[in-house]
C-alpha cells in the first residue's frame, strides 16, 4: 500500500522527524500536571505551527484550538458548579479534552492530517 503523497517518508519513530514538535505537544496537553504543561504547549503550538508543512499545520490548528475550547467548557463547567451542574460537566471536560488529543496523536502517528481543525467537536 502506497503512502499518501503529504505524509513524510516513513521512519521509526515520531520523535526522529518534524512530528517531533507536535507530538511533544500533545503530550503536554495529556500531562497530568494541567495548567502549566497545556500553557508551554500552546505556545510551542503557535511557534510551531508557521514553519510547518501544511498537513502538520492542521495538527497546531488543532492543538490551539483544543486549548481554547477547553479553557472556555472548564470556565463554563466550573461556573455551573455554583448550581451543581459543574459537578458532571467537569469530568465530560477532561475526557472530551483526553480523547481530542488521543485522536489527534494518533492522526499525527500515521502521518495524517486532521480533516477539521477548527471544529468544536471531536
Amino acid at each position: 500500500m502506497s503512502q499518501p503523497p503529504y505524509a513524510p517518508p516513513p521512519s521509526s519513530s515520531i520523535f526522529s522527524d518534524e512530528r517531533q514538535m507536535a507530538a511533544i505537544v500533545y503530550v503536554l496537553f495529556l500531562a497530568p500536571l494541567g495548567g502549566l504543561t497545556h500553557i508551554i504547549g500552546l505556545v510551542l503550538a503557535y511557534v510551531a505551527r508557521d514553519n510547518a508543512p501544511e498537513w502538520l499545520r492542521t495538527h497546531y490548528t488543532y492543538l490551539i484550538r483544543t486549548f481554547w475550547m477547553g479553557v472556555l467548557y472548564f470556565l463554563i463547567a466550573g461556573l455551573l458548579c455554583v448550581v451543581l451542574v459543574g459537578f458532571v460537566l467537569l469530568p465530560i471536560v477532561f475526557v472530551w479534552l483526553v480523547v481530542r488529543c488521543a485522536i489527534g496523536l494518533m492522526r499525527l502517528v500515521r502521518n495524517e492530517p486532521i480533516a477539521r481543525p477548527a471544529s468544536w467537536t471531536i
